[in-house]
């Protein structure tokens, strides 16, 4: 009888199997997942080519201190962008008052990827990539953030507020005013390619 009442008991404390709860993956399981993830919001959130390996190494360091103690009850990807989002803004403070004239190039994995696209094919996808990171450039770090998640890696709502610890309000309220911002500039540069001879 004894012996039933602690199993009970023991039962009690864990979590049920629907809660949200599930097996914290392990190290290699979220960097093998994410690693692409992490690196091309790096570079869309500012980060040099320079510097962009030591930013994920850093990540990954945190990751890899912190994991033992995280209950995944979100999404990983929140999570890992909650990080990468620590990381970039440590790092850009660091960059500020060391060099604060320093221009970072930016180039995007996923506008740039070379899939048999003939050579002015891929000079257009350089040069519109140039656009969207100085669109993105012009937005506010909070606008940006939130714009790159929805937006570029579609993310929903709730996952965004995880991972940039804000409500969900703020998180829509945010993404209307950076598509709106984004959306004024496309406009901008239509214009001024239709005055062009």
């Amino acid at each position: 009888m004894k012996k039933m009442m602690l199993s009970r008991r023991t039962a009690s404390l864990a979590p049920p199997a629907d809660a949200g709860f599930r097996a914290r993956p392990t190290f290699d399981e979220l960097y093998d997942a994410h690693v692409e993830f992490l690196w091309r919001n790096a570079r869309r959130l500012g980060v040099g080519d320079d510097s962009v390996d030591d930013v994920l190494q850093q990540v990954f360091l945190v990751v890899h201190r912190r994991l033992p103690e995280v209950t995944m009850t979100g999404s990983e990807k929140a999570w890992l962008f909650g990080v990468l989002l620590r990381v970039v803004r440590d790092h850009k403070r660091l960059l500020r008052r060391k060099s604060p004239h320093r221009f970072m190039a930016f180039t995007d994995p996923e506008m740039l990827a070379d899939r048999g696209r003939q050579p002015d094919e891929s000079l257009a996808r350089v040069e519109a990539a140039a656009l969207v990171q100085g669109w993105l450039n012009a937005l506010d770090d909070d606008k940006r953030e939130v714009f790159i998640l929805a937006e570029l890696e579609q993310m929903s709502a709730r996952e965004i507020g995880e991972a940039t610890a804000t409500n969900p309000s703020t998180v829509y309220s945010r993404l209307r005013a950076a598509r709106a911002a984004f959306e004024a500039a496309a406009t901008r540069y239509r214009k001024s390619e239709e005055r062009r001879p």
